[in-house]
């Protein structure tokens, strides 16, 4: 199971204009450049300043009028009202304030391209996915204001001492989803916040309430899918430009970076193609992104299924004893649960978890998978069901039928009756138990087809914790390359590992901290929405920690970051005769899934001791000033690309007399 590649990172900063009395800020990460074209803004911003003043006037004057009259007593006199519209040009363009600092800028594009980059806040992305519309959008805008000026993280309302140190806390918003209640719901927040806040003029409009698109399409894909159209050319420019039809595309594409293009409400689409556009050629454009989205999932699926018909990472689960031995014993060892019962698999591949609800005396058994395997293993060991759920003739005394195909897609390979299944088994844990996203599959089937009470394994699932110290670096591997020193590389390589998660074995000996739960699921009830989540916890340094890892000066052990690894139970409720649990701990067997490493950019010292002799004027995780517990805060979601998670991590060291001291956020891509 192999990670998805990082996302490259962009060296492209945005252009602004910096006031004399603010400070350095700390960049936490860049992306790409911005979503939406690089149109000027400010000619837009005047425009609609404009409107909104000759709105109040008794006669609409246009721009011509007014440079052509300029010097007129009779004009002059009309235009009173006006205020500094004719002040010099640098006077009268308006200037857009950072939401989370002072820095001002000449459009909102490229304010919004700095917070994205400086702040973690990605407007144009929390905008689509909670389907904000303009309204929506002020309210978010003054919201965040409102808290920035109480030194309060618009995300999960943390109170900071300054906004210095608020800017260091931000963080993505990683838990934001539609059905999540939002803060800034209220219509007070349709105030503004502040006084002639430009950025509010400066929103695109939303129309009759339609909701924003936005898809990243191939070029090509997008290509055949407008010329499957009834008539390209009216549905991109009506041919009044002379432009060709693959002309029309590029330059739909091209119009925003990496192939991105935004209809909003229809109107990036008439301002794009031309006037002649209607609603019904924006649906047919909306259509084809459409296609083309769900054309890249399959793509996902067609790839992460096809790895899986490879019989090499079988034969590495099945051989993971741990595994394979935790699962027997729970269907095996639990005769009151399993007998007789119509039992279900979701991702059976090879069928071993189906074999074991068959051997062990299940009346039925529908394993359900994209692997084209598993039917030619249950008939060679004669279990398997020839025919239908649906009442067919069966041509054999088997029990196990098996279904190639996505368990969201059973409908329409079988009919299995709601509330029909006794028992719900899978082994859908990934990396860091969430990589690969089958656990929103095995939820799908409980709500579908499990019976009031009936059985869920495994049906707990934990999350854990830890800091780990120095040999789990790779930093001694360089130190020491069959006698030559290379920790210049060492260094660079633990600078690298910062930036990705790494999953590999640690071994228990490396582990400073004592464990602590970060999250935990429980299957018989969760929602699918709680596999996005964030947790805050404390991390304090072991009792009975190594000699080897604690530093040269007495009294001081190093954390180099943090490793999650997930224990998942069998518990009483179900197995009531056996039950069992299934550790990926370092501390226990080695799994196939081995444990997942974060580390720090900089390495925290930790004190070994209750009492150590600390400088007050050193920094707090130093060697002269070691913190005696880390606070940290973890964010998991389900990340944009299909099957993907992101993680971002927090982390404040804490001195013996109360100091702080804390890092900037660090995200991470699995």
């Amino acid at each position: 199971m192999d990670s998805a590649s990082p996302p490259e990172v962009s060296d492209a900063k945005p252009s602004f204009r910096k006031p004399a009395n603010d400070a350095a800020n700390w960049k936490y990460r860049c992306h790409s450049s911005a979503d939406m074209s690089d149109s000027s803004s400010s000619d837009e911003t005047e425009a609609s300043n404009g409107a909104r003043i000759m709105a109040d006037a008794e006669e609409v004057v246009s721009m011509e009028e007014i440079c052509e009259d300029e010097g007129g007593v009779e004009e002059e006199e009309q235009l009173d009202d006006w205020g500094d519209w004719g002040m010099d040009e640098d006077d009268s363009e308006p200037s857009y304030l950072c939401l989370f600092c002072d820095l001002s800028f000449a459009s909102s594009h490229t304010l919004f391209d700095h917070c994205r980059a400086e702040h973690h806040f990605d407007f144009h992305g929390i905008r689509r996915a909670l389907d904000l519309d303009f309204y929506g959008s002020i309210k978010l805008i003054n919201y965040i204001r409102a808290q920035v000026a109480d030194n309060k993280c618009w995300i999960c309302g943390a109170l900071l001492a300054c906004k210095k140190d608020l800017q260091n806390h931000l963080h993505a918003a990683l838990t934001l989803g539609k059905d999540v209640k939002l803060a800034w719901d209220s219509d007070i927040y349709l105030k503004p916040f502040m006084y002639e806040d430009a950025l509010l003029h400066s929103l695109p409009p939303d129309e009759d309430g339609e909701e924003d698109y936005t898809a990243t399409a191939d070029k090509e894909d997008l290509m055949r899918e407008l010329m499957c159209a009834k008539d390209l050319t009216d549905i991109c420019i009506g041919d009044e430009t002379g432009r060709s039809e693959e002309q029309a595309v590029d330059e739909c594409i091209n119009n925003n970076n990496h192939f991105e293009m935004t209809v909003v409400n229809g109107m990036a689409a008439v301002e794009d193609f031309g006037t002649s556009c209607t609603k019904q050629k924006d649906k047919q454009l909306r259509i084809a992104f459409d296609n083309v989205a769900a054309r890249e999932i399959k793509s996902i699926n067609e790839d992460y299924f096809g790895s899986y018909d490879s019989f090499g990472i079988h034969r590495e689960m099945i051989s993971d004893k741990a595994r394979t031995q935790t699962y027997r014993d729970a269907i095996c060892n639990n005769p009151s649960l399993m007998k007789g019962a119509t039992v279900m698999d979701v991702g059976c591949g090879t069928g071993i978890l189906s074999l074991f609800a068959a051997q062990a005396g299940a009346s039925r058994v529908i394993g359900v998978d994209a692997s084209k395997k598993m039917a030619a293993v249950a008939k060679d060991n004669g279990l398997l069901l020839e025919g239908r759920l649906n009442g067919d003739a069966c041509c054999s005394s088997g029990v196990i039928n098996v279904v190639q195909g996505m368990i969201e897609e059973l409908d329409a390979f079988i009919q299995v009756p709601p509330n029909s299944i006794d028992v719900l088994v899978s082994e859908w844990m990934g990396y860091c138990l969430l990589y690969e996203s089958m656990l929103s599959s095995v939820i799908y089937a409980r709500d579908q087809w499990l019976r009031p009470g009936g059985a869920i394994l495994p049906d707990i699932a934990t999350i854990f914790a830890a800091g780990f110290g120095r040999d789990a670096t790779s930093i001694p591997f360089w130190e020491n390359v069959y006698g030559f020193d290379m920790s210049c590389i060492g260094r660079e390589v633990l600078g690298d590992a910062a930036k990705f998660p790494i999953v590999d074995i640690v071994d228990s000996r490396d582990i400073v901290t004592e464990a602590v739960p970060l999250k935990s699921f429980d299957l018989a009830t969760m929602r699918q929405d709680e596999m996005d989540f964030t947790s805050s916890f404390e991390l304090e340094l072991k009792t009975d920690i190594p000699k080897d890892s604690v530093n040269a000066t007495p009294g001081v052990a190093w954390c180099y970051g943090i490793v999650l690894w997930f224990d998942t139970a069998f518990s009483g409720r179900f197995c009531k005769e056996t039950p069992c649990v299934l550790s990926t701990s370092p501390y226990c067997t080695e799994t196939h899934w081995s444990q997942t490493i974060f580390t720090f950019r900089e390495a925290i010292a930790l004190a070994t001791s209750p009492s150590p002799s600390g400088d007050d004027s050193a920094a707090v995780g130093t060697e002269k000033c070691p913190a005696i517990r880390i606070r940290s805060r973890m964010s998991i979601t389900r990340a944009a690309v299909y099957r993907n998670i992101d993680i971002s991590l927090e982390i404040t060291a804490v001195s013996l007399d109360g100091r702080k001291r804390t890092w900037p956020p660090q995200i991470f891509d699995l």
